[in-house]
Formats: C-alpha cells, sequence, structure tokens
C-alpha cells in the first residue's frame, strides 16, 4: 500500500508540474478568462497566409489544453488537418489570446469526458443539447479539436 501511495504521489505531483508548466506559458489574464469565459474565439491560417475569421465556439479547459468540437467538413477541420496554427481569443474576438498548435482526436472517450463538463457550463448542454456525443464521434460526425498553446 505504501509503494501504491508513493507512484500515485509521483504521478499527481507531475500531472501538477506539467499543468502549472502549460499555464506559466499563457498570461494570467488568459488562463483566467479560460477558467471563467464561456467562448473563445477560433482562427487559422489561410493557404495564402492570412488569418481567418474567427468563429466562437464552446470549449472546456483542462489547465493544459483547450477543447471543442468541429464538423469534419469545416474549413477550420481541414485547415488544422494541413497543420495550420490555431489563434485564440477568450470571451471576445478581441479577448486575450494565444497561438497554439490543434490535433483532431476522434477517440469516443474523449467526447464522453467532455459532455460532463458542457454540462456544468453550458445550460441547454444540461439539457441535452449541443454537448459533444461520443456516437456522433464514433460515427465521424464530429471532430474533437485539442488546442494546446504555444511555448
Amino acid at each position: 500500500m505504501g509503494r501504491s501511495r508513493a507512484v500515485l504521489g509521483i504521478g499527481i505531483s507531475g500531472l501538477l508540474l506539467g499543468v502549472a508548466l502549460a499555464t506559466a506559458a499563457l498570461a494570467p489574464d488568459v488562463v483566467k478568462a479560460l477558467e471563467t469565459d464561456k467562448h473563445v474565439y477560433i482562427a487559422t491560417q489561410r493557404a495564402d497566409g492570412t488569418r481567418s475569421d474567427a468563429a466562437p465556439v464552446w470549449f472546456t479547459w483542462d489547465g493544459t489544453n483547450v477543447w471543442t468540437t468541429t464538423a469534419p467538413g469545416s474549413w477550420k477541420a481541414k485547415r488544422i488537418a494541413k497543420g495550420s496554427p490555431v489563434f485564440v481569443n477568450v470571451g471576445t474576438k478581441d479577448g486575450p489570446g494565444f497561438e497554439g498548435t490543434a490535433e483532431i482526436v476522434t477517440d469516443p472517450a474523449q467526447a464522453a469526458k467532455m459532455a460532463p463538463a458542457y454540462d456544468e457550463k453550458y445550460w441547454i448542454s444540461w439539457i441535452g443539447f449541443f454537448r459533444p456525443r461520443p456516437e456522433r464521434v464514433q460515427a465521424g460526425k464530429t471532430l474533437i479539436l485539442k488546442i494546446t498553446p504555444a511555448s
């Protein structure tokens, strides 16, 4: 039992260190906004190098990454699949923000993890609408985006 606790302690310490390092890369106003606001505005880079219009989306923040969803055919998804950087502003189009990288996630289990966070944050999700759904991810109708702030 003592050894298990020691291993668990190291695991938790490592996790906390990772969260501290990730949030250290972000300005304090960005972290505060990610913890309290309900929308992020996401833009990507077009092939000609210009920035797309920022679109408001619902999101969750785990202390390290921003998680959101998008349609597989969206320009955002297409550009991210080609390696576009992601530009995130929190709260408003001109709110505090950061540049990061996005990864497309197709694991239905991640949608199941996100749904309760959406339910807590958005009342309409709580009654059953517009939350990430594992079956939609499984069917390829929804993509999950994991956005990591650049260091």
